[in-house]
């Protein structure tokens, strides 16, 4: 593993777990927050990539990124102001904030083939570190049901970035991905 792709693995990882570590059972604001955060980074990190990278692959995989994230994001929006419920911050949205514009810091100042690695392995890294705080912390917590249905319903939307993540890192360890 290349010392920058290290860093940006094991800083998201230590953000995100001490963000829920420190946090109690998060509230239905706080949550409603954390998720709008992680989508926001996500999109963050994939308009970047879709700037910077030189290869096709990964730039439908950004832009992919770019477009469900959104759309979950506005969902959560969406939810949050049918429910009447104001977003409240709490240590995991400022990790996750943070992490994000760490992630966008290191990213930024790598060329086109570093950038293509990290990128790929950062969002393999999210995404496992985002389900795992959807299992274990965000639906155990959530208390309103349609809260709670929404986190159940975009699982399967981060599991499938997270297997697309996986087989892209692997294109890009193994055999080279033509640039465009």
């Amino acid at each position: 593993m290349s010392f920058v792709r290290y860093v940006v693995v094991s800083a998201l990882g230590f953000l995100i777990s001490t963000g829920l570590a420190h946090a109690e059972a998060p509230s239905d604001a706080q949550i409603a927050e954390i998720v709008v955060k992680a989508n926001q980074v996500d999109v963050d990190a994939g308009r970047l990539a879709m700037r910077k990278t030189a290869t096709s692959a990964v730039k439908s995989f950004a832009a992919e990124m770019v477009a469900a994230h959104t759309q979950i994001g506005n969902e959560a929006v969406a939810l949050v102001r049918k429910l009447g419920v104001t977003p409240e911050p709490s240590v995991t949205s400022h990790s996750l904030e943070g992490g994000g514009a760490a992630n966008i810091a290191l990213l930024s100042k790598l060329n086109a083939a570093q950038f293509d690695r990290a990128y790929v392995g950062h969002e393999v890294a999210y995404h496992r570190q985002v389900l795992e705080a959807v299992d274990d912390v965000l639906i155990p917590s959530a208390q309103n049901p349609e809260l709670k249905a929404l986190l159940r319903a975009v699982r399967p939307i981060f599991i499938a970035h997270l297997e697309h993540a996986q087989h892209l890192q692997d294109s890009l360890s193994g055999t080279a991905i033509a640039p465009q």
